[in-house]
């Protein structure tokens, strides 16, 4: 594998992976564009990252798709699940994971600059999103088949019907988009399709 340096994007298994934070013998990893687009439940009821859909997803199916070389290298995290600091919507538990999304306190606050002012005192003009000038903005925009494309946060929104994402624009849309058949005439103009997208997140090894 290439030096691992934060920034850097370095391949693993089938994908590009940008490095996010480097610690001793280990990186973080997201992958750099959006994978796939899927649903984050899969039943229309209140739920939280800890028994979505999507998250037994990537921690099965998804984390079964590497190799048993590659999978030996996947370091297993514990993730801690906010509440939603708007809307105080549940976290719920804290989870085990070898695969899974970004908190919105990772995207905003460590990863892709500080706009952690605005996560934590919003201006009355803010209710749904942060500012769409914020200069983090553009750190946070994704790509699903060359076209940009909104993606998930493990965070809940406005309410646990929904979950937090980040626009096409890199915007972060705090209050959620739903996350089981989302409501939305807005489709992929290659998919077509109007699903969130995945860009998973991983520990990994560095080798010796």
């Amino acid at each position: 594998m290439e030096e691992a340096r934060i920034g850097s994007i370095l391949p693993f298994g089938d994908y590009n992976w940008r490095v996010l934070a480097v610690k001793e013998q280990s990186i973080l990893l997201m992958t750099e564009e959006i994978i796939e687009q899927r649903e984050y439940h899969d039943t229309p009821e209140d739920i939280t990252w800890a028994d979505c859909a999507l998250r037994k997803y990537l921690n099965d199916a998804f984390y079964n798709s590497f190799t048993e070389a590659d999978k030996v290298r996947i370091i297993p995290t514990s993730n801690k699940n906010s509440n939603n600091e708007w809307y105080d919507s549940i976290g719920g538990e804290d989870t085990q994971d070898h695969i899974f999304l970004l908190s919105i306190e990772e995207t905003v606050c460590q990863y892709f600059g500080d706009s952690s002012k605005l996560l934590y005192n919003p201006s009355k003009k803010q209710r749904y999103w942060f500012q769409r000038k914020d200069e983090n903005n553009p750190k946070r925009e994704a790509y699903f088949n060359n076209r940009g494309w909104w993606w998930w946060l493990r965070s809940p929104g406005r309410g646990n019907r929904r979950a937090v994402y980040i626009h096409g624009d890199g915007n972060i849309g705090i209050q959620g988009n739903g996350t089981f058949k989302y409501s939305s005439n807005t489709l992929h103009p290659i998919s077509g399709d109007n699903r969130g997208g995945v860009r998973p997140a991983l520990w990994l090894k560095l080798e010796s």
